[in-house]
């Protein structure tokens, strides 16, 4: 049977995802090592990691070319999209806030408020809950501009430390919700290789369990 083909978003979430399958027993030096290449074999021809932009993953799951993903959960709230969300892995943490100038009165009053973002349909949605009436301004650089230059009075946008924010004059409003790396497994495949999949799910809920243990005992250790 062919190899079971998963997408990892390039960067931070390729290089967890390298480690958490090293914990669990395959042999990733090909991904350490790839060069440029951007298909590469993982232990002994079991998997096959693909390497790609974060909605690109999206895209390759949904489509069929690749049988699994690793992208963050923000992505997949993005772009939405068909197939199965099977597991949080744990890493990649931060999370959706509202942020604005410090002392910002953002929430207070009833007229019309403009908001920047990089995330439109997480904007748009959070603030119909509120039942806020918000102009969402999609922005693709440095989001933090949009109120330094009048352009917005807040933006949503993906917080890790807050230190972007403070650096300038901007905190952190409201938190939207967090945001983790998620296993992502295409509809049909699920279907069709359901005993490989629900395997390879159990191997990887064991090596972060593994992975925890780690983390604790140097804590102690520390």
């Amino acid at each position: 049977m062919k190899p079971l083909r998963i997408a990892l978003t390039k960067g931070r979430l390729e290089k967890d995802t390298v480690s958490l399958l090293e914990t669990m027993g395959y042999d990733c030096s090909e991904v350490r090592n790839k060069g440029r290449r951007l298909i590469l074999p993982v232990g002994d021809g079991e998997l096959e990691v693909v390497l790609a932009k974060a909605a690109d993953v999206i895209t390759y799951v949904e489509q069929g070319v690749c049988d699994l993903g690793v992208v963050g959960k923000d992505t997949i709230l993005e772009s939405g999209g068909s197939f199965f969300e099977v597991l949080d892995l744990g890493f990649g943490k931060c999370r959706f806030a509202v942020a604005g100038p410090k002392g910002s009165d953002f929430f207070e009053g009833y007229s019309a408020k403009t908001v920047a973002s990089k995330y439109p349909k997480v904007a748009r949605t959070f603030f119909e809950s509120r039942g806020m009436d918000v102009r969402i301004i999609k922005i693709e650089g440095s989001v933090e501009l949009a109120p330094l230059l009048g352009l917005a009075g807040a933006i949503v946008d993906i917080v890790e430390t807050g230190s972007t924010l403070k650096e300038n004059g901007l905190e952190v409003l409201e938190t939207i919700c967090p945001i983790s790396a998620r296993l992502i497994v295409n509809a049909a495949v699920m279907k069709l290789r359901k005993e490989e999949i629900e395997g390879l799910i159990s191997q990887m809920e064991s090596a972060m369990e593994l992975e925890k243990e780690g983390q604790r005992c140097y804590s102690r250790s520390s």
